[in-house]
């Protein structure tokens, strides 16, 4: 007793998991890229202002001022009557440099005017004020 021959079907490539590949990569870029993301200071709740525009300088200090009134030197935390010698440090002997005050919308204004009038004691820094623009 003898099986028929089968047909032999065509050769197929079955290309659905090469797409499920695809969007598993495309996934993972997407997501890499959107925390590549470059944060300077901590994280606080930033003022609103109509007028905001980013500032473009190669070199920048940030100052974080949080909620409860603490103040931080590029991410390390630092008494307010340390700060001048640290931006003068930190200054060196470039002529310019652009330095960025984060203060939390809920921050007294006595605090942020303590922190730019000390940063104001340094030669060759620069104020400027982080806010978010509203929408």
């Amino acid at each position: 007793m003898r099986l028929p021959d089968e047909p032999e079907l065509p050769l197929q490539i079955n290309i659905l998991p090469m797409i499920d590949v695809i969007f598993a990569i495309l996934t993972f870029f997407i997501m890499s890229t959107l925390f590549l993301t470059r944060s300077e200071g901590l994280p606080v709740n930033l003022p609103k202002a109509a007028t905001a525009k980013q500032q473009q300088v190669p070199s920048r200090i940030t100052i974080t001022v949080d909620e409860q009134g603490t103040v931080s030197l590029n991410r390390k935390p630092i008494a307010v009557d340390d700060l001048t010698a640290q931006v003068r440090t930190l200054i060196g002997s470039n002529s310019e440099m652009l330095v960025i005050i984060n203060a939390d919308e809920k921050v007294g204004h006595g605090r942020v005017v303590a922190v730019m009038d000390r940063v104001r004691q340094v030669e060759g820094a620069k104020l400027a004020i982080a806010t978010q623009k509203s929408k």
